[in-house]
């Protein structure tokens, strides 16, 4: 690895790579195409982002005029985009290379004149790619090295028409990665429309759990759930919390109750506007706010170091969704904490889970709200999921921009939000 990187790394306290990192990084520097696969808090953000770096640093020459994208990086929401940008800024703050992001929901001034001086980096959601390319702001033909980041999230949110589009656009002569937490088999199936006799890397067992997070689950009634928040949120060892619920006017909902009781919360969801979304974020990594109460969507690209507690308000009713939230701690190695309120209504939620993480998550009993009558075991037959309705109108995508949500569910609060890495070097104790 260059001087500038090492540098870079030591500035942000990174010693150590993940599995991801350390098996990915030299394939990708060897210019070979890549299929990778791990869970999120694995590192996979500076698995492509640092030999990207290293290779363009090796081969550009601000001399030579204006400045052409190099790398494409397409991820499904802007809260991701923003991240992984300022993982390009902090990795390659000594390489002299510009990069920029765009994303929908705000004004495409800003962009534009980035895009006109000159990039070689480019940060993307979906939508807003394809509006600036249709109005002659991109170029793609000097791009060299292209990334698909969370193409399970990319299929679930209905941008697979989108990303074809911005593939057929992309030089056939390129490097390509492809990174997803879950391989099932419509994304191996598009990873074979992308890639060039790949390598692949797989770190964890897909849609495993993270070692390190202690999961507890609380049966309660549908009534008790905000009273038996605010009976968690007074233990003091709960620093931090990121509480998620399945819709937004319920994430509005929880917050309200939680003001009106004395808690610092804020929500951050996709009816949000960018920069409340924004200041909601930044408070909360600050310590301004103790508790952020998120949807999915708007918690795929949260990335808080030490984050103590996720607590999923609302079961999730994808199992792979729980996987994503508890994620959000225990991140790069260390322990975090995952609570789960689970009411009568999300038994069949919980076994799907369970099912799936080959788990069976501890129940505590102990606390005033306990619902005594539940039995998982004897829940009725798994009932078919619907599968979630995919939009694939190109000007959905692009005023959504990595916006969207999943359908209604049977359960008590009504539409639901579909998920959401930051990644990076594992951290000095």
């Amino acid at each position: 690895m260059i001087e500038p990187i090492l540098r870079a790394l030591k500035t942000e306290g990174y010693e150590t790579p993940t599995p991801i990192q350390e098996q990915a990084i030299p394939i990708i520097l060897q210019r070979k195409d890549l299929l990778g696969c791990a869970q999120t808090g694995t590192g996979k953000t500076a698995a492509f982002a640092i030999p990207i770096i290293q290779i363009l640093h090796e081969t550009h020459n601000p001399a030579r005029g204006k400045r052409k994208i190099k790398a494409l990086i397409v991820t499904p929401t802007r809260e991701l985009a923003i991240q992984i940008g300022e993982s390009f800024a902090a990795y390659g703050r000594h390489a002299g290379l510009k990069h920029t992001v765009i994303f929908g929901g705000v004004g495409e001034r800003p962009q534009t004149d980035a895009l006109r001086a000159g990039i070689d980096i480019l940060i993307a959601t979906p939508g807003r790619l394809l509006d600036l390319m249709n109005q002659g702001y991109i170029d793609f033909r000097s791009i060299e090295l292209f990334v698909l980041d969370e193409a399970d999230r990319m299929l679930d949110m209905g941008f697979i028409h989108d990303v074809k589009r911005i593939i057929a656009e992309l030089p056939r002569e390129r490097q390509s990665l492809f990174f997803s937490a879950t391989m099932p088999a419509d994304i191996v199936k598009l990873s074979q429309t992308i890639l060039n006799n790949p390598s692949k890397v797989e770190v964890t067992p897909e849609s495993t759990t993270a070692e390190k997070v202690e999961q507890q689950m609380y049966m309660v009634n549908y009534a008790d759930k905000r009273s038996l928040l605010l009976h968690l949120l007074r233990n003091p060892e709960i620093v931090s919390a990121l509480v998620f619920t399945r819709t937004k006017h319920g994430a509005d909902k929880v917050v309200q109750h939680l003001q009106k009781n004395g808690h610092n919360a804020m929500a951050i969801h996709g009816n949000k506007s960018q920069n409340a979304r924004q200041k909601a974020l930044s408070d909360f990594k600050s310590g301004k706010i103790r508790v952020l109460v998120a949807t999915d969507i708007a918690a795929r690209g949260i990335d808080v170091d030490d984050l103590s507690h996720v607590i999923n308000y609302e079961i999730p009713n994808i199992p792979e969704t729980y996987v994503h939230r508890i994620g959000r701690t225990g991140r790069a190695g260390q322990s975090g904490i995952a609570l789960s309120l689970c009411d009568n209504t999300e038994i069949l939620f919980l076994r799907d889970i369970q099912r799936l993480i080959s788990q069976t998550i501890p129940v505590v009993s102990d606390h005033p709200y306990a619902m005594t009558d539940f039995t998982p075991e004897k829940a009725p037959a798994k009932q078919a999921r619907k599968p979630i309705a995919r939009q694939h109108n190109g000007q959905a995508a692009r005023e959504n921009s990595g916006n969207r949500e999943a359908r209604p569910t049977n359960h008590p609060s009504a539409q639901t939000e579909q998920k959401p890495k930051r990644t990076f070097w594992s951290r000095r104790p």
